[in-house]
């Protein structure tokens, strides 16, 4: 059963599954069809075994009992126990260091095997009860060390210091967007066309990456709204949503703001309606604000939902001085259903090959998991464009800045991304990789393609801001770059304000892995990849200086992250704007 589970999940998230997911199992109903798409029929291969073994005991009615068998089962026994111990002796730190920490949950499977690490896990899912008891002077301790040498005040300004301040603000959660989608155009005919014209006229981040663990769209909700990183053990939204945090809604209700938040999905989804009064929203809209007219996928179309939210975002306008709202799409979730009628004009998937004088058609996208996404990205980016249109006719457009994320990546296997970089429309197959004309797609370049699409708009300011920036960032380093162009600051942000990195940021992901603007780092192999030369960089030849240190700030990050949730360490810390602090308020 451990082995079906993993497997399948091992599918989707790229990772193993652990005892405090049970706590999320009573969401599963809500994404049943994506299930499908992620439960595959090999993985049932690990049944195959003990089914042989338990007909094998039925037939002959082998029992255990006080003879030769029993004994040859206890020295059997005894002798598991001599290699168990040989090999806990020969492990080296670094792999105490990794099961005890247990963010690498790849690495401890092929170090450990399957049973040793959910061992581990039991242990490890429970430990947070345990040391919010007893270990919470000690991480109390490295807290106040890790922060002692932050300004309790924004300390530095540049060029985009206050330039959005005094503005309302649109966040808007692109679900499982990606980047490789911008500018893509299929038989001539652009995939996002409303999102590449507002990529063009506004400040486009390149090289953004979500941060997401188990917790998907929570995750990212979490960390763009905190700065800080998921949790190590379980999902911040449901295990943590009961802790004091510093985030934006706060930040921006310090400075006047009214705060709130649309989606189209029922609010204990993801636990939203307990975590958004942490987070500090004034008021969540879900699925009972909504007339449910359309429903595709998992619940009400964008195009519906942003079409009945307009009235209600132009209310709250007018209400209040200012406001801050995120609106999270819907829509364009796994398993990413056929959605091609319910847009004005679908994108046509075949490969169109002209070879003597004659044009043949051969099948490319078209039914393939790839081939979905890219139609539901395209609707997607129709209702976006609708938006636009409602949010300029009800004049929400002219004191407002536009924030787009996508929140993590598809989840689409590299062999889906294979077949779209390598077709071959003679056989119908993906080209075979010792092919001249194959373009490698392995283990980095996926890890690089999971990069999400991430920029600010604003109808009257977008002269001072457009740009593209390049400079890797990651989903915590937004609320230090709201705080700078809106005018608040968070002292216990892990990420940075981008404009204040001097062009070399670090991102980090709850694995343990991180991408700068030279390398991927690998924790679970401990190798680097140059992303300029697209390559491994060979062990001689690794720039170690420059990975230990961001190796060393990625593990405390990791480690100072996951004390602030398990001991509550920000409760009473303490909410002034930058202004009350100039004058000593």
């Amino acid at each position: 059963l451990l082995c079906i589970i993993n497997s399948s999940y091992y599918n989707y998230f790229s990772s193993y599954t652990s005892i405090s997911q049970l706590v999320t199992t009573k969401y599963l109903g809500e994404v049943k069809d994506s299930l499908i798409t992620v439960v595959k029929l090999r993985d049932f291969i690990y049944l195959v075994l003990p089914t042989i073994l338990i007909a094998y005991i039925l037939k002959t009615k082998y029992r255990f009992s006080n003879t030769k068998n029993f004994k040859n089962f206890l020295k059997v026994n005894n002798l598991t126990v001599i290699c168990t111990v040989l090999f806990a002796l020969n492990l080296k730190p670094v792999d105490y260091s990794r099961l005890v920490k247990q963010w690498n949950r790849i690495y401890l499977v092929e170090k450990f095997g399957l049973y040793v690490y959910h061992v581990n896990d039991v242990f490890q899912s429970v430990e947070p009860k345990l040391i919010a008891i007893f270990g919470y002077d000690k991480a109390k301790r490295n807290f106040n060390d890790y922060y002692a040498k932050r300004t309790d005040v924004q300390s530095y300004t540049n060029e985009y210091t206050n330039i959005f301040k005094g503005k309302n603000l649109i966040s808007i959660h692109g679900e499982s967007i990606q980047k490789f989608v911008i500018n893509l155009k299929i038989n001539g005919k652009e995939v996002t066309p409303n999102l590449n014209r507002l990529v063009k006229e506004g400040m486009y981040f390149s090289n953004y990456y979500s941060q997401v663990s188990v917790g998907t769209s929570s995750d990212s909700e979490f960390t763009i709204n905190t700065s800080l990183m998921p949790a190590k053990v379980g999902v911040a939204f449901v295990s943590y949503f009961d802790r004091e945090y510093v985030t934006i809604p706060k930040l921006f209700k310090s400075l006047g703001y009214y705060n709130m938040s649309f989606h189209a999905n029922k609010g204990d989804f993801w636990n939203r309606n307990s975590m958004y009064k942490s987070l500090g929203y004034d008021k969540f809209y879900d699925q009972k604000a909504f007339n449910i007219d359309e429903t595709i996928g998992l619940g009400l179309s964008d195009k519906s939902f942003f079409r009945q939210l307009t009235p209600i975002l132009k209310k709250e306008n007018d209400n209040h001085q200012n406001f801050y709202a995120t609106l999270i799409m819907l829509t364009n979730h796994t398993p990413f259903p056929d959605i091609s009628s319910y847009s004005k004009d679908p994108l046509d998937l075949k490969m169109y090959v002209t070879e003597n004088g004659e044009t043949k058609a051969y099948p490319y996208l078209e039914g393939t998991v790839l081939g979905r996404y890219l139609q539901s990205v395209h609707y997607a980016d129709e209702a976006l464009g609708e938006l636009m249109e409602h949010l300029e006719t009800n004049g929400l457009l002219e004191n407002t800045v536009l924030m787009f994320y996508g929140d993590h990546d598809a989840r689409l296997s590299s062999s889906e991304y294979k077949r779209f970089y390598n077709y071959d429309y003679k056989n119908d197959k993906t080209l075979d990789e010792t092919d001249p004309n194959y373009k490698k797609y392995g283990y980095y370049e996926h890890e690089l393609n999971r990069s999400v699409p991430f920029f600010f708009w604003s109808k009257n300011d977008n002269q001072k801001i457009n740009k593209t920036i390049t400079n890797v960032m990651g989903a915590y380093d937004i609320l230090p770059t709201l705080g700078n162009m809106f005018g608040f600051y968070n002292k216990y942000a892990l990420g940075s304000d981008i404009f204040n990195t001097n062009n070399d940021n670090t991102v980090i992901f709850p694995n343990g892995n991180y991408v700068t603007n030279k390398i991927y780092y690998n924790s679970q192999s401990d190798e680097a990849y140059d992303i300029e030369k697209k390559e491994v960089i060979q062990k001689e030849l690794e720039p170690r200086e420059y990975i230990n240190k961001r190796t060393k700030e990625t593990e405390e990050k990791l480690n100072i992250s996951n004390d602030i949730l398990v001991y509550n360490l920000l409760k009473k810390v303490g909410l002034k704007t930058n202004d009350e602090l100039k004058v000593g308020k």
